[in-house]
């Protein structure tokens, strides 16, 4: 494991599968059955306000990376503790 987690904050910038880097804003981070979970939202292209959900995990050298939920039910109740602990406070309505 690695000497220091990766705890991002800011703006943080992610290189797809495809070598595409993309730009995005850490909204927030949730510890869920002993795994840690990051909400993440795109700078540029996100006319609808959509986050993105990834977990923390070890590659092959142990290096900390962020990675995609592949099992539907734990995106699910990752999902659902982001919308209930962290997007349950924000106020949508709320002119700026």
């Amino acid at each position: 494991m690695a000497d220091e987690m990766f705890e991002p904050s800011g703006l943080i910038t992610l290189t797809d599968e495809d070598g595409i880097e993309t730009e995005f804003e850490v909204i927030a981070s949730l510890e869920i059955d002993g795994n840690v979970y990051y909400a993440l939202m795109p700078v540029s292209d996100n006319d609808n306000g959509d986050c993105v959900i990834l977990k923390l995990e070890e590659d092959e050298d142990g290096e900390e990376i962020l990675s995609t939920i592949d099992d539907d039910d734990e995106y699910d109740r990752v999902a659902d503790a982001f919308d209930d602990e962290v997007f349950s406070e924000i106020d949508y309505d709320e002119e700026e």
